[in-house]
C-alpha cells in the first residue's frame, strides 16, 4: 500500500520547524497589503498563516472515468493568504490525493498459490510553513476519493487528467463550481504551480509533469512512484510491495474509492482486476498507461525528487529510473537519497530539508535567482546518518566490477573479480522453500534452499553506487520458477546485512513482456537487475551475493519443491563500485 511509513529506527533530536533568517525587505506599510519579502533567496515568513480565505470547490475534469455520461469532477480545497483578496497574487503548492478521506478494508490477494478509516482532513504538515511565506495551499481529491466523482484506477490515465484539470483551473483553461454551482476563477494567483508529496501524492506530480501542462513549474515527488509495472511486478514476476503481500492495482483502488456513490465504479474496478493479469505477470498495455518513463521528455517542469534507500514499499528504482530518463532529456533536476524507509524528509532532516524547498520554490514560483538550480545536483546520506552533497547521481568514478561465482554454495561459496573458469561446467543446485524468508537464508552456514559466494575481506572502505545486475546460467526442474538475487554486507562478526535484492520470472528471461515455455533441464541465460543502492562495504566486511527462488515477503509463494540449478562458471553478479574491479581484490 502506498502510504508513508518511516523506518523502525531511533532519530536523533530533530531541530526547530521554522527557518528563522533576518529579513531584509521592509514590511508592507501601514493599510497596504502585505507582499512576499525574500531574503538570502528565500521566502520570509510576513504572511500570517491564520488570516487566510479557504475555499472548497469542484473543477471539471475533461473525463468520464464512472461512465455516467458526465465529465468528472474533481473536488479541490484552495487555502492562501488573505491578502490575495486585496490584489495580492501568490504560486501555488499543490498536492493531489486518493487518501484525503481515508481507506477502506480491504483483503489482500492469496499469495500461497502456485505459479501460472476515518476521514481525514485536507492539510499538510508544510501549510503554516507555505502560507506564511507567500505561497497558496491547493489540496485535490483524486477520482473517485472523497468529494471527487469520477473512478480510482491505480495510475490510469484518467488519474492523471483529473489532477491536471487543477493545474489548468489555476492557469484560466478548465472550468470550476463553487457548492452553490456558482462558477469560481482562480484570479488571486499567478497560474505557477508547484506540486508535490510522499508516496502516492508523489506519483500524481509525476503523471501530471509527464503531460508537459504548461503553468507546472515544478514537482517534487517523494518515494514515488514513475512506472506502476515495477510497483506490483518485476521483470515478469509478480510481486508486491513491502509490508503488503498480496496487494495489487485492483486492491488499492478498492481501499481509496471512498467517494459516496458506492456502486457506479464496480466495473471499472472489476475490469481493473481481470487486465492486472495476476497470472503471468507480464507487462502490458495496462500496465504500459501506467508508466511515466516513455513520456519524460514532455515533462517542462524542474524536478526535486526524494527518496529513502531503505524503500522496500516504494523501491528506489522508481526514482532512480526516472531521475535517469529526466537526464537524459536535459531537465532540471535534483535528487535526495536518505537511509530510512518510505517517509517524508521533513521527519528527517527537517532544517534542511525546508531550506532547500524554500530555496527551490523561491527560485522555480518567485523567479528569486538564488542559485539553487547551480547547486550540487545529490544530496546523499550515509549510513552514520551525515550528510554529503555531490556533482550529481550515480557517484562520480562508479564503475561496474564484474564478480564470478566460485564453487561451494551450499555453504558459501567464492565471488571474485578475477574472470571466468574455464573447463568442464560446474552446477550447483537449490530447492525452493517459499516459508523461509531471505533474512535465515543467507545466515544460514549451509542450506539446500540457497547459494551463497562471497568475495575476500576488502582491505578498504568500498562504495556501491548505482545498479547491481545478475547474469546467471540456470536450469530448473519444473516448468515455472520464482528467481531472486540477494547482496549482503557481511561484518566481521558474522553478521550481515541486506543491501539489495530483485527478482525474476524465467519465463520472461527475454522480454517482461513476454512468456516463453521453460522446459525442465534445459539451461537458459537469465539476467536482471537488483534495486539500486548507494552503500559504503566497511574495511574487514565481505560483499556476498545469494541466489534462491521464492522471497518470502515480496513474491508469489508456490508449494516447496522446485529446484534450480545454477551454472557457477558461467554466471556472475555486476556491482558498480568506486573504483570499479580493484575495489573489490
Amino acid at each position: 500500500m502506498l502510504r508513508a511509513r518511516g523506518r523502525a529506527r531511533r532519530f536523533v533530536p530533530l531541530l526547530a520547524a521554522a527557518i528563522a533568517l533576518p529579513l531584509l525587505a521592509p514590511a508592507a506599510a501601514a493599510g497596504s497589503p502585505q507582499r512576499p519579502v525574500f531574503a538570502g533567496g528565500e521566502a520570509q515568513p510576513v504572511f500570517d498563516p491564520g488570516d487566510v480565505v479557504r475555499e472548497n470547490l469542484w473543477v471539471r475534469a475533461p473525463v468520464d472515468s464512472d461512465r455516467d455520461g458526465a465529465d468528472d469532477e474533481v473536488h479541490v480545497r484552495v487555502v492562501r493568504p488573505a491578502e490575495t483578496e486585496h490584489g495580492v497574487r501568490v504560486p501555488v503548492v499543490y498536492t493531489a490525493s486518493p487518501y484525503f478521506s481515508g481507506g477502506n478494508d480491504v483483503q489482500n490477494h492469496d499469495v500461497d498459490v502456485e505459479l501460472y478509516v476515518p476521514r481525514a482532513e485536507m492539510t499538510s504538515r508544510y501549510e503554516d510553513y507555505l502560507l506564511s511565506r507567500g505561497f497558496a495551499v491547493v489540496y485535490a481529491e483524486s477520482l473517485g476519493t472523497g468529494g471527487s466523482t469520477g473512478c480510482p484506477t491505480t495510475g490510469g490515465e484518467n488519474e492523471t487528467i483529473g489532477a491536471r484539470s487543477v493545474v489548468d483551473w489555476l492557469n484560466g483553461r478548465a472550468p470550476a463550481r463553487a457548492e452553490s454551482g456558482d462558477p469560481v476563477q482562480a484570479d488571486w494567483t499567478t497560474g505557477k504551480t508547484a506540486m508535490m508529496g510522499v508516496s502516492y501524492n508523489g506519483t500524481l506530480p509525476n503523471a501530471v509533469a509527464s503531460t508537459g501542462v504548461e503553468g507546472l513549474e515544478t514537482i517534487v515527488p517523494i518515494a514515488a512512484i514513475s512506472e506502476w509495472y515495477d510497483y506490483y511486478r518485476e521483470n515478469g514476476a509478480v510481486v508486491a510491495p513491502g509490508g503488503y503481500q498480496g496487494e495489487d492495482a485492483d486492491v488499492l483502488a478498492e481501499y481509496v474509492y471512498t467517494r459516496d456513490d458506492r456502486e457506479i465504479c464496480r466495473p471499472v474496478i472489476d475490469e481493473l482486476a481481470r487486465r492486472q493479469d495476476r497470472v503471468t505477470g507480464d507487462d502490458s498495455d495496462f500496465w504500459q498507461h501506467r508508466s511515466y518513463l516513455d513520456d519524460a521528455g514532455n515533462v517542462q517542469a524542474s524536478v526535486l525528487a526524494v527518496h529513502g534507500l531503505s524503500d522496500w514499499n516504494v523501491t528506489p528504482s522508481q526514482t532512480v529510473r526516472w531521475y535517469e530518463a529526466l537526464a537524459d532529456h536535459g531537465v532540471e533536476r535534483k535528487i535526495w537519497l536518505h537511509q530510512f524507509a518510505h517517509t517524508d524528509p521533513y521527519g528527517v532532516r527537517k532544517e534542511a530539508w525546508l531550506r532547500t524547498l524554500n530555496r527551490w520554490f523561491s527560485h522555480y514560483l518567485y523567479g528569486i535567482d538564488n542559485g539553487v538550480d547551480a547547486e550540487p545536483r545529490a544530496t546523499i546520506q550515509r549510513e552514520d546518518e551525515s550528510w554529503h552533497d555531490e556533482a550529481d547521481w550515480p557517484a562520480a568514478g562508479a564503475e561496474d566490477a564484474r564478480l564470478h561465482l566460485r564453487p561451494g554454495g551450499d555453504g558459501v561459496g567464492g565471488l571474485s573479480p578475477d574472470g571466468a573458469q574455464h573447463g568442464r561446467p560446474v552446477t550447483e543446485s537449490l530447492t525452493d522453500d517459499a516459508s523461509k524468508k531471505v533474512e535465515q537464508l543467507v545466515d544460514a552456514e549451509t542450506s539446500p534452499h540457497r547459494l551463497r559466494y562471497a568475495t575476500e575481506a576488502v582491505p578498504n572502505a568500498v562504495r556501491l553506487s548505482g545498479t547491481p545486475s545478475v547474469d546467471l546460467r540456470v536450469s530448473f526442474d519444473r516448468p515455472a520458477a520464482n528467481v531472486t538475487g540477494v547482496l549482503v554486507d557481511r561484518a566481521p562478526d558474522g553478521s550481515s546485512h541486506v543491501i539489495t535484492r530483485g527478482w525474476a520470472d524465467p519465463q520472461n528471461r527475454h522480454d517482461r513482456a513476454s512468456t516463453r515455455p521453460v522446459r525442465p533441464g534445459q539451461s537458459y541465460r537469465l539476467s536482471f537487475d537488483l534495486q539500486p543502492q548507494d552503500y559504503v562495504l566497511d574495511e574487514g566486511h565481505r560483499l556476498e551475493f545469494a541466489v534462491l527462488s521464492s522471497d518470502h515477503d515480496f513474491t508469489l509463494r508456490p508449494r516447496p519443491g522446485t529446484g534450480i540449478t545454477v551454472d557457477v562458471k558461467h554466471s556472475s553478479v555486476t556491482v558498480p563500485t568506486v573504483g570499479g574491479a580493484g575495489a573489490v581484490q
